[in-house]
C-alpha cells in the first residue's frame, strides 16, 4: 500500500533543525528530524513479525518527523487510529570511550516502544511528556544504526488529548535527537530565584562510580559564578546548593532579562556541561492598602494581566509548529498588541516556544491536557504521571507563572444512574492534585479547575469563564461576579467549599459562545472594547484572558486570522493613533458608560470616567487627560468641544475622575467622545472613546450642509434586480449580491423645482456585498454541536451570525451610478467591511444573542450631478437614480452592493438629495 506524500517540506530539508531545549542543552547532539521510514500496522502484527528488526518491517512510506502522521506536513496526512511503525538509519560517531548516548523524544502520542539495532531500549506512555533512553549499550559507534519506534494511539477515554479534535496528534510530534553525556552527568536541576538575587538549586546527578566531584555554575560570561564540592555515590545523587547574584536584574515582560550560562559537573577528570539559563522573578499575591481581597503581583508589585487564550494550533502541522521562526513570530504578535500574558490552552507547550516566551517576555499560564472519559483509576494514574513529567520539564521557565491542572471540569464528570455529575470524591481528587502541584512548585500560582460551571474546590486564583454579548448583559454579569467575590463566599465554588481571598480574574471571555450557534466569523472589536472597559471598572479584577489569540478551526474570534493575518479593529478612525494595544495599557482611562447611546441634538450629557493603574511607572507624577467631542460632518471631521484635566497619578487601583459635562452637536451625527492620557512630555499613554447617535427627530435630518435636501429611505426603491437581494436591520440596509441594480424614483419638492437651483448632489453610504452561503440559503439558525472538540469543522459561511470582520482580504466592487439612464459616475467600493466603525449597525442590533450583519458599514459617497442634466431634472420634477454593479463593465469587480440607511452603518443618513 503506497501512501500519498503530502509534505510541503522538501525531503532534503531537516524540519525544526534547532535544538529543542535551549533551557537544557549539551553541545554534542544530533537532530533526527526529517524523513523516516513509516508504515501502519492496522492488524497489530508488527511485534509478532518482529518489525523491531528493521529488516523485517518492510516500510511502505516515508514520513516527515516531527509531525503527527495525521497532519499535512508529515507527508502522510491520514487521521488513522491505531499502531504505526517508524524506522531510521543513523550514523553517529561523536561518542568517546566511556561516554553515554541518549535518545530523546520531545513527545510521542500516545505510547511508544523503542528499539536500537533490534534491541529494546525502553517504552513510554503519555502523549505530552518528554522522555529519553540510554542507548549506549545498543549503539554501534561509527556504524549505521537502526532506530525503530512503535507508536500506538487509540484515543482511549483515559488518554490526555486536549483539543485534538482540531487536528489529531498521532505518533511522533516533537523533535527526536541524540545526545552525548559524560560517564557522570547532570540529570536535572531546578532554579528558585528571589528578588534579592538569591538563587537556590536542587537537582540530580547520575554517577558511574563513587567519588569526588565539582559542580560549577558559570553565568553572565563568568561574572556570576559558583562552585561546590560533592561526594557522589554510584547511581542517582540529589544535590542542593545556591548562590547570590549581585545587583540582580529582574525578569519581566518589559525587561525579559535572562542569566545565560552553563552548569558543569567534573568528576574523575571528565566534564559534563549543560547550557541553560534562569530569570530572577517572583509571582505572588498581596493585600494592598485596606483591601480585603488580593491582587496578583510580579516582582512584588501589582500587575494587571492582559491575556489571551492560545490554542497553539497550526493548520499544516496541527499542534507542531512548522518552524522555530513561527514560534518566535507568535510571541512578537502577542507583544505588539501590548499583551503581557498568555494562557496556552489544554496543551503543555513545547520547550522551544517557552524559550521564546522567556526570551521575548510574555507571562504564561500553562494548562495540563485533559482526558475526555470519566475520572476512573486508570485515567487518574495516567494523568498524574503525565502532569509530573510536564512540570519537571518546564519548571525552569521564568515566563511560566501559573499551572492550571484542570479546565471546565473536563474529564471530571461521572455518570451515576444516568446522571452526570462532579462527584464529591472527584472534587477531593482535584484538591489532592492541586495540593500536590502546590507542594511540587510553591513558586507559582496553581489553579485547581478553570471553571465554566462555577465549581472551584481549592485554588490560588479565583477565575471564571463567561461568553456574553450585549453591553448591559456584560456589565451586569461582571458586576455580579465582583459583588459575590469575598472571603467566605460560596459563589464560584462547589461542594460546600468557599472562597478565600484569592485574586479574582477572568480566565476565558468573549462573545463567541455568547451568541446562539456561536458568533460565527464576525467582528470582535465592538464587544471587546466595552468588555475590557467593564473589567477595568472594578478594583477587584486582576486581569482577563480573551478567547483568543488567533482563529482556529471552529472559532473565528482571534485577534488574528488562523494564518496570522491582521484583523482591522478600526479604533484609529475614532481616536488618532489608537489600536487595540491601548486597551491593554496598565494605566487606563475607563468610561462608566455604554459604548453607544442615543441622544438628542444639543443635549447636555455627563461623561463619567475612572482611572485604572496597575503600574508604578507614572505614580507621583501629574498626567494630562485630553478629551474631545467630535463628529463626522459627512466627510469632514468637526470638533464640537475640547478640554483637559490634570490628574495626580498616585497609587494602584481604580478611582473616579472628575466628570465632564458636554453638549451634543446640533446636527444628526455619530458623535465621538475621546480621551488621550499623556505624560509631561506629551507622549500618549492610552486612548479610549465612546459614541453617541445624535438624533434631531426631523424627518429629513439636520446636517451642517449648504442648501436644502431630501432624505429617501434606502428601502424605498422602485425597482431592484439581483441574483440575491434582501433587507437587513429593519430595512435600514439593503443588499444585492454579485451583479445587478437598484433604482429610485426621486421626486423633488416644489422648492427644488426652480431655475434658481444650480447644483444637485447625491450623498449615501455604500459598500460591496459578499454573498455567503447563509445568505443564499436564508439560514436562520444553527445547531451547536457540543462535540466540536472531537473533530467538528463547521463552515462559517453557513452560520447566520457570520459577517466577516475587516481584514487584509479585501472584497471590492465597482458601483456604476446613473441619472435617468445616463452614466454619471463610477465608484470603487474597496470592501464589505465590518468592525467597530459600523457604530449604527451595532447600536441597532435587535437581539444580544443573535447577530445581524453586525458591525457592517460602507463608504461615504458624494456624487455631483452633472450640470447639463439639471434643467431636465427641474422640468421633470425629479429623476431616476440608478445604482448598478455590472460584470460586463469590470468582471473582477462584480462584488455586489450594500446600501446603508439612517440607523445602519457608519453615517446617520439615508439617500440624501441635496440641492442649492
Amino acid at each position: 500500500m503506497a501512501l500519498a506524500q503530502q509534505s510541503s517540506i522538501p525531503a532534503t530539508t531537516i524540519p525544526r533543525p534547532e535544538h529543542p531545549r535551549p533551557d537544557w542543552q549539551r553541545t554534542k547532539w544530533m537532530n533526527l528530524n526529517g524523513e523516516w521510514d513509516f508504515r501502519f500496522d492496522e492488524e497489530d502484527l508488527g511485534l509478532s513479525r518482529q518489525w523491531q528488526d528493521a529488516a523485517n518491517a518492510s516500510f511502505e512510506a516515508k514520513i516527515v518527523v516531527p509531525f503527527s502522521w495525521a497532519s499535512p506536513l508529515s507527508g502522510i496526512g491520514d487521521n488513522r487510529q491505531g499502531v504505526a511503525w517508524y524506522g531510521k538509519s543513523v550514523r553517529y560517531s561523536d561518542l568517546a570511550s566511556g561516554e553515554k548516548l541518549f535518545l530523546h523524544f520531545g513527545a510521542v502520542d500516545y505510547s511508544a516502544n523503542v528499539w536500537v539495532n533490534g534491541r529494546s531500549v525502553g517504552s513510554h506512555e503519555g502523549g505530552y511528556g518528554a522522555f529519553s533512553f540510554d542507548v549506549t549499550d545498543a549503539w554501534q559507534s561509527g556504524q549505521i544504526n537502526h532506530i525503530v519506534v512503535r507508536a500506538e494511539d487509540r484515543d482511549h477515554a483515559y488518554q490526555t488529548r486536549g483539543k485534538q479534535g482540531y487536528g489529531e496528534i498521532r505518533g511522533i510530534w516533537q523533535t527526536v535527537w541524540l545526545e552525548t553525556r559524560a560517564p557522570d552527568f547532570l540529570e536535572s536541576a531546578r532554579f528558585v530565584t528571589r528578588l534579592d538575587g538569591t538563587v537556590e538549586l536542587t537537582g540530580t546527578i547520575c554517577a558511574s562510580a563513587s567519588g569526588e566531584a565539582t559542580l560549577c555554575f558559570d553565568f553572565e560570561e563568568g561574572t556570576v559564578r559558583h562552585e561546590t564540592k560533592l561526594a557522589l555515590s554510584e547511581g542517582r545523587n540529589d544535590f542542593q546548593t545556591g548562590f547570590r547574584v549581585p545587583e540582580p536584574r529582574h525578569w519581566s515582560p518589559e525587561d525579559p532579562y535572562l542569566y545565560e550560562g552553563t552548569i558543569t559537573l567534573t568528576a574523575d577528570g571528565r566534564s559534563d556541561s549543560v547550557g541553560t539559563y534562569f530569570g530572577i522573578r517572583e509571582i505572588g499575591t498581596v493585600l494592598h492598602g485596606e483591601r480585603n481581597y488580593r491582587w496578583i503581583t510580579l516582582n512584588g508589585k501589582p500587575v494587571y494581566l492582559n491575556g489571551t487564550l492560545d490554542q497553539a494550533f497550526y493548520p499544516e502541522g496541527y499542534f507542531t509548529a512548522p518552524s522555530d521562526e513561527e514560534l518566535q513570530d507568535e510571541i512578537w504578535r502577542l507583544k505588539r498588541l501590548n499583551l503581557n500574558f498568555v494562557r496556552i490552552h489544554i496543551k503543555p507547550e513545547e520547550p522551544r516556544k517557552l524559550y521564546w516566551t522567556d526570551k521575548l517576555g510574555i507571562l504564561v499560564m500553562e494548562d495540563m491536557p485533559c482526558f475526555w472519559g470519566e475520572p476512573d483509576e486508570t485515567a487518574r494514574t495516567a494523568y498524574e504521571a503525565e502532569a509530573r513529567e510536564i512540570m519537571n520539564r518546564d519548571y525552569n521557565h521564568p515566563s511560566i507563572v501559573s499551572w492550571v491542572v484542570f479546565n471546565e471540569t473536563w474529564g471530571l464528570f461521572s455518570t451515576r444512574d444516568k446522571v452526570r455529575s462532579f462527584l464529591p470524591e472527584t472534587q477531593e481528587w482535584v484538591r489532592e492534585v492541586y495540593r500536590w502541584a502546590k507542594s511540587e512548585d510553591p513558586t507559582r500560582l496553581i489553579e485547581d479547575n478553570s471553571p465554566c460551571n462555577f465549581d472551584h474546590v481549592e485554588s490560588d486564583l479565583n477565575t471564571w469563564h463567561f461568553y456574553r454579548n450585549g453591553y448591559q448583559l456584560v456589565r451586569d454579569h461582571v458586576q455580579e461576579v465582583v459583588d459575590k467575590t469575598f472571603p467566605g463566599s460560596e459563589f464560584n465554588y462547589t461542594g460546600g467549599n468557599v472562597q478565600s481571598d484569592a485574586p479574582l480574574m477572568n480566565s476565558e471571555c468573549g462573545a463567541v459562545w455568547g451568541i446562539e450557534g456561536s458568533a460565527g466569523d464576525s467582528d470582535i472589536a465592538w464587544q471587546y472594547k466595552y468588555m475590557l472597559n467593564e473589567f477595568r471598572r472594578h478594583d477587584k479584577m486582576c486581569g482577563f484572558i480573551f478567547t483568543e489569540f488567533h482563529d482556529v478551526v471552529n472559532e473565528y474570534n482571534g485577534y488574528y486570522r488562523i494564518d496570522g493575518a491582521d484583523k482591522d479593529f478600526g479604533y484609529g478612525d475614532f481616536v488618532s493613533g489608537m489600536t487595540v494595544a491601548d486597551l491593554h495599557s496598565p494605566d487606563f482611562i475607563v468610561f462608566d458608560a455604554p459604548p453607544s447611546r442615543t441622544v438628542a441634538t444639543g443635549q447636555s450629557v455627563e461623561i463619567r470616567m475612572l482611572r485604572s493603574s496597575y503600574s508604578d511607572r507614572y505614580h507621583g507624577r501629574k498626567l494630562r487627560l485630553e478629551w474631545e467631542l467630535s463628529y463626522d460632518n459627512l466627510g469632514a471631521r468637526m470638533i464640537a468641544q475640547q478640554g483637559t484635566q490634570t490628574i495626580d497619578w498616585n497609587d494602584y487601583g481604580v478611582r473616579e475622575l472628575d466628570s465632564v459635562q458636554t453638549s451634543m452637536p446640533a446636527v444628526d451625527s455619530v458623535a465621538i467622545f475621546s480621551v488621550v492620557l499623556r505624560d509631561e512630555q506629551g507622549i500618549a499613554i492610552t486612548r479610549n472613546f465612546i459614541t453617541f447617535d445624535v438624533q434631531s427627530g426631523v424627518a429629513d435630518g439636520v446636517y451642517d450642509l449648504e442648501g436644502q435636501w431630501l432624505s429617501v429611505p434606502v428601502k424605498k426603491y422602485e425597482r431592484i434586480e439581483w441574483p440575491n437581494a434582501w433587507h437587513a436591520l429593519n430595512g435600514n440596509k439593503i443588499n444585492g449580491g454579485s451583479e445587478g441594480y437598484v433604482e429610485y424614483e426621486i421626486k423633488l419638492p416644489q422648492t427644488a423645482r426652480s431655475a434658481a437651483i444650480g447644483n444637485l448632489e447625491i450623498v449615501f453610504e455604500a459598500g460591496a456585498k459578499v454573498v455567503l452561503k447563509k445568505d443564499k440559503e436564508k439560514t436562520t439558525s444553527v445547531a451547536i454541536d457540543l462535540d466540536f472538540m472531537s473533530g467538528v469543522t463547521p463552515d462559517p459561511d453557513t452560520n447566520p451570525n457570520t459577517y466577516y470582520m475587516t481584514d487584509d482580504n479585501k472584497k471590492p466592487s465597482l458601483l456604476c451610478i446613473s441619472i435617468d439612464g445616463q452614466a454619471v459616475d463610477r465608484r470603487y467600493l474597496p470592501d464589505d467591511p465590518a468592525d467597530s466603525r459600523g457604530v449604527l449597525t451595532w447600536h441597532y442590533q435587535s437581539k444580544d444573542t443573535r447577530l445581524e450583519e453586525a458591525g457592517s458599514y460602507g463608504y461615504l459617497q458624494r456624487v455631483t450631478v452633472p450640470s447639463r442634466l439639471i434643467p431636465s431634472i427641474i422640468r421633470a420634477g425629479g429623476f431616476t437614480l440608478g445604482l448598478a454593479v455590472d460584470s460586463a463593465t469590470s468582471p473582477d469587480l462584480a462584488g455586489g452592493l450594500a446600501l446603508y440607511g439612517r440607523n445602519a452603518g457608519r453615517y446617520p443618513i439615508d439617500l440624501l438629495i441635496r440641492y442649492w
